[in-house]
């Protein structure tokens, strides 16, 4: 999930159905494995910093406004092609056909299925949406350079809605993808579409930015509490309530920058409330009960990742006893073969040279001792925690209880769960082998972050997401419309 994971509302073409690997080691690992014809689809952290849009027909990215006032965006995808979607969830790939017509397949899939939306020239900025016109937004854009954590001048972007008063603020916090978000962050136009302004910078070692890209979630923090000073000066009357917005490993970063700089609130999307390492043990338990294991073999998954965990905390200095002994001990088991995680199924497959001559050249630095509860625990801004039941990146089931006691506790937190999503809150369908694609986004995700940052309310009812905590209100429970 924190490392080289493209989270799904940033990025345009993140598959649904792979891990997302969190640590650096990991990433070496998936590259080991790929010489020893293990499956692998890791990358290194931080390479995705040159990906690029397709240039052909980058002209047509902007967020439109159809003739009965709702809007639709058009983001570019990596490479090839565009992705439109909407404030319901709906999301499709576009590509021009051989007859020169715009063609939009369903979610991540390839049926061409749903609307079909037929663009203008990019001189023209117009779009027909199920036979709706529509033309694209013009927003208040101000570019700037800010000065990050150790005086790294970061790229920055503050994007306002129309208009000369007073509005919320979003400060957009990265997750683990190294990706420039000045081109690939989508929330930046659908936000001020819908009256909420972004504050969007270039991840360090991405976009023009200075320094390195890194994992160190306190650097991270440094440099998103140094958008938010940036975004109240550039905004000057027009900022409202201001507050950071972090998805994936954002939810880490997000809160402790909030711990650092006041804020009016913070939305973190299908984060995770514990530690780095929990992460990758959560994953293989989650992955045996899949496969129909029972308590036996889970508590030898435990013991086995308590001895990876430990391998990877230490960045191999603990030494390969404890992986050879569990290798040894339980390698013949019809179970192992099951394991998988974030890295420990990787670090029992891969062989040690391999893992040594690797590791070293991609260790970004990840916070494997953060332990965000004493920040989630003292922490007085008002959060909003948006949670996808079937995550397979960020398992939920951890953070759901942690976030459920603290909200008992008076923390001001509010837990919103999306049933039968994955990470990205994205609806799938599930193929052969139990291959996940994505559909969309759940209906009433976007407009939960969008009423966050207005209000710090939720009001009303957001598709089917269920109110699991809400610390203050007396509000009834969400449920299903």
């Amino acid at each position: 999930m924190a490392l080289g994971e493209t989270a799904l509302t940033s990025r345009s073409e993140p598959p649904v159905s792979h891990s997302w690997l969190t640590s650096p080691l990991a990433a070496a690992l998936a590259i080991a494995a790929s010489l020893i014809a293990v499956p692998a689809t890791a990358q290194a952290p931080g390479a995705d910093v040159d990906d690029r849009p397709d240039t052909a027909v980058a002209c047509h990215v902007g967020v439109y406004r159809l003739d009965d006032g709702s809007w639709v965006d058009l983001a570019p995808n990596v490479g090839h092609g565009l992705r439109w979607r909407r404030l319901d969830g709906s999301t499709s790939r576009m590509n021009l056909n051989a007859e020169g017509r715009w063609v939009s397949t369903l979610g991540w899939t390839n049926r061409v299925e749903g609307p079909q939306p037929q663009l203008g020239t990019c001189a023209e900025s117009r779009i027909v949406f199920e036979d709706r016109p529509g033309a694209r937004v013009t927003l208040d854009v101000q570019e700037t350079t800010f000065v990050g954590q150790g005086g790294t001048r970061l790229k920055g972007r503050l994007i306002l809605p129309p208009g000369d008063g007073p509005v919320p603020i979003m400060v957009e916090v990265h997750g683990s993808e190294g990706a420039d978000a000045l081109i690939f962050n989508v929330f930046q136009r659908v936000a001020p579409a819908s009256g909420v302004g972004v504050f969007v910078y270039a991840k360090r070692g991405s976009g023009g930015s200075e320094g390195r890209y890194t994992q160190d979630f306190h650097v991270l923090a440094e440099d998103a509490a140094a958008a938010v000073s940036e975004a109240r000066r550039m905004a000057g009357a027009r900022a409202g309530r201001v507050g950071l917005h972090g998805a994936s490993q954002g939810g880490w970063v997000a809160p402790l920058a909030a711990s650092l700089t006041p804020v009016d609130f913070v939305t973190v999307g299908f984060g995770l409330a514990y530690g780095v390492l929990s992460e990758d043990s959560d994953q293989v338990i989650q992955d045996l009960e899949a496969k129909g294991w029972g308590p036996d073999v889970l508590a030898r998954a435990r013991e086995i990742t308590d001895v990876t965990g430990a391998f990877v905390a230490s960045r191999g200095a603990v030494g390969f006893d404890g992986l050879e002994a569990v290798r040894a001990r339980y390698r013949a088991e019809p179970w192992f073969a099951d394991i998988k995680g974030e890295f420990t199924g990787m670090l029992l497959n891969t062989p040690n040279e391999q893992i040594i001559a690797l590791a070293p050249q991609l260790d970004a630095g990840t916070s494997w001792d953060y332990d965000p509860l004493p920040v989630l625990a003292t922490l007085n801004t008002p959060m909003l925690w948006i949670q996808a039941e079937k995550d397979t990146g960020a398992p939920p089931q951890a953070t759901r209880l942690r976030l459920i006691a603290l909200s008992g506790q008076g923390r001001p937190i509010t837990l919103l769960e999306y049933p039968d999503t994955d990470h990205g809150i994205v609806r799938f369908e599930t193929g052969p082998e139990g291959r996940r694609t994505g559909l969309g986004y759940a209906p009433g995700y976007y407009q939960a972050v969008l009423d966050w940052a207005r209000t710090g309310r939720l009001d009303g009812r957001y598709g089917d997401a269920r109110l699991l905590a809400q610390a203050t209100s007396t509000s009834p429970p969400i449920s299903g419309r």
